[in-house]
């Protein structure tokens, strides 16, 4: 591959790998949501996370050209490999934190996706039109559950802000930008990040605000997500993602 197919099969793994890592995360609520309905919606969030990451890697398989499938880039990496965005990869801690966090993301890639509908790669900009849709359902589904959990008990209002900590140092990776990365927007097939930071603090700060929540800004950065630099907690969860397919290979999604 040249400079550019590397730069571009970098950008497609990084795609895949976090909505595939987020979709685990959503999944480990299967089971174990706060109601029948709830339980079930959850997991639909995390189904079309994993068809997401299925487009992303297929597409990247492509483009690298050797033959391999999108399980061998989902289950035949190890975590220094992986270049999810860290807030993807945190565990669910209680609702409102999956739900906090679910916001914050339906929230970026309801723009981020409509931009990239724009790419000047025809793939990538159809994968974009079809996972647009999903994420503005997804954020019509965060939101009530923001207010009613903002507005509700002592107990319901103490969880979000604790989630909102807990959050804000990640949130300001979703808008850092690597020079291989921009050297794609140059050439009109990824969308500037950095750009969509200012709408998505808008956006967030008055949401809250109007449930009395206070939520400062995304300055604050844990980074190294792009990089295979990653929390404590990634390793842990793709050994349980992967035993499957690494005990018996050759099974397929």
């Amino acid at each position: 591959m040249n400079q550019q197919q590397q730069n571009l099969f970098r950008f497609l793994v990084a795609l895949g790998d976090d909505s595939v890592v987020l979709s685990h995360r959503l999944s480990e609520w299967c089971s174990n949501g706060p109601y029948l309905e709830e339980d079930i919606a959850l997991g639909n969030v995390a189904l079309d996370y994993i068809g997401r990451a299925r487009m992303f890697y297929q597409y990247a398989c492509e483009v690298e050209g050797k033959g391999r499938t999108e399980d061998d880039i989902a289950y035949f990496r190890n975590e220094r490999e992986y270049t999810n965005l860290l807030i993807h990869e945190l565990p669910i801690n209680d609702f409102a934190f999956t739900m906090v966090r679910q916001f914050f993301v339906d929230v970026f890639y309801c723009e981020y996706l409509k931009q990239l509908m724009n790419s000047s790669d025809e793939t990538i900009a159809a994968i974009a039109a079809k996972a647009v849709k999903e994420s503005r359902y997804h954020l019509k589904r965060s939101e009530p559950w923001i207010r009613q959990l903002a507005e509700g008990t002592d107990e319901s209002l103490r969880r979000i802000k604790d989630a909102l900590l807990e959050l804000e140092n990640f949130v300001g990776e979703l808008f850092l930008m690597s020079d291989w990365e921009q050297s794609l927007v140059e050439q009109g097939i990824a969308v500037d990040r950095a750009k969509l930071q200012k709408d998505w603090d808008a956006y967030v700060q008055k949401f809250l605000g109007e449930s009395n929540v206070h939520f400062p800004d995304s300055q604050l950065q844990i980074r190294g997500g792009r990089e295979g630099i990653h929390t404590e907690h990634l390793g842990h969860m793709l050994s349980e993602m992967q035993y499957i397919q690494r005990t018996m290979p050759g099974l397929q999604w």
